[in-house]
């Protein structure tokens, strides 16, 4: 006889599986019935629009599976972006301590708001609005428009490609790949996990609660810094508004992907999965022509309708 069916396993699995599935029957019913849509420059255009989002939405995986959150991201890619673009200054000599200060400062940045919500208790809601309000007016009240300038040379990551697959997506996958590694393969990701679905049961069972959440903390971060790196090589410079929505977008992004802000469960797979659920979106609003305030009412109808139906799939 095989071995017994279990019903939470197979409920996890499809939980896990059911974003991938509605991203399939996105992708087929757009091809069907989207003009413009099923053609290999539209796909690599979504791919190439979905990287900034994806590259934050990792780091976000990190502090969601272990039932935290961080709200200062968009203005820490913003703060990021402006310190790496004026260490550049247009010079090629400067890129790498450009890129490793702008990784050191999205660590930094993710370390404080990990120490704030472990050490004194302060609810991670509040701790990174706190710290995204400091940057913001550390940010505003000294530019007020793009400053600084990338080289040329610094292009490549944004506009190069291999194989006609751009840079800026293999990069977003090979850190997925990264973070799934940690996240799957590690003893910090089976804690993080652990920290996730009950903090107070993980810190009983010799869990370091603290110390796995303050990692999860500074993973965002790095995230942050590399989506802001990503962002310069974009837009050749850096300013003060670069990563305006990128907040409330990568939350999003992690939910509608499969993991809930309870924490404890999901992966970064689902995360890429509702990354491209939201570059589709976005791609069908540009070809219908879909005004900006139309599109804020149709992508939140179409976000609730995709959590609600992936709900239902797993309650059944």
């Amino acid at each position: 006889m095989g071995r017994p069916v279990n019903a939470a396993a197979l409920a996890t699995r499809l939980r896990d599986q059911g974003i991938f599935g509605i991203l399939l029957l996105m992708v087929i019913v757009c091809v069907l019935f989207v003009p413009n849509f099923a053609n290999h420059d539209n796909f690599v255009n979504i791919l190439k629009r979905a990287v900034p989002l994806g590259l934050i939405a990792i780091g976000q995986t990190f502090v969601i599976v272990g039932g935290s959150l961080d709200l200062s991201v968009d203005v820490a890619i913003s703060a990021i972006a402006v310190l790496t673009s004026l260490i550049l200054n247009g010079r090629v000599e400067n890129i790498v301590p450009a890129i490793a200060v702008a990784l050191a400062v999205g660590l930094l940045i993710g370390l404080v708001n990990g120490l704030i919500v472990t050490k004194l208790k302060v609810n991670a809601f509040i701790v990174t609005l706190g710290t995204k309000l400091i940057l913001q007016g550390i940010l505003f009240s000294n530019f007020n428009n793009f400053a600084g300038k990338a080289p040329i040379e610094f292009d490549r990551l944004a506009y190069g490609d291999i194989a006609g697959i751009p840079f800026g997506v293999i990069l977003m996958f090979a850190l997925a790949a990264t973070a799934f590694v940690v996240l799957r393969l590690t003893k910090f990701g089976h804690h993080l996990y652990a920290v996730g679905g009950s903090q107070e049961v993980a810190r009983l069972s010799g869990v370091r609660t603290d110390r796995v959440l303050i990692g999860a903390h500074m993973l965002t971060g790095l995230g942050a810094g590399i989506a802001a790196i990503f962002i310069v090589s974009l837009l050749r410079s850096g300013g003060p508004h670069v990563g305006d929505g990128y907040d409330l977008d990568s939350i999003t992004a992690v939910v509608v992907g499969g993991v809930p802000l309870a924490g404890g469960r999901g992966g970064v797979w689902g995360t890429i999965a509702g990354v491209l659920i939201l570059a589709i979106l976005s791609n069908l609003f540009n070809i219908f022509n879909i005004g900006a305030f139309a599109q804020q009412v149709l992508s939140g109808a179409v976000l609730i309708l995709v959590v609600a139906v992936y709900s239902f799939r797993v309650r059944k």
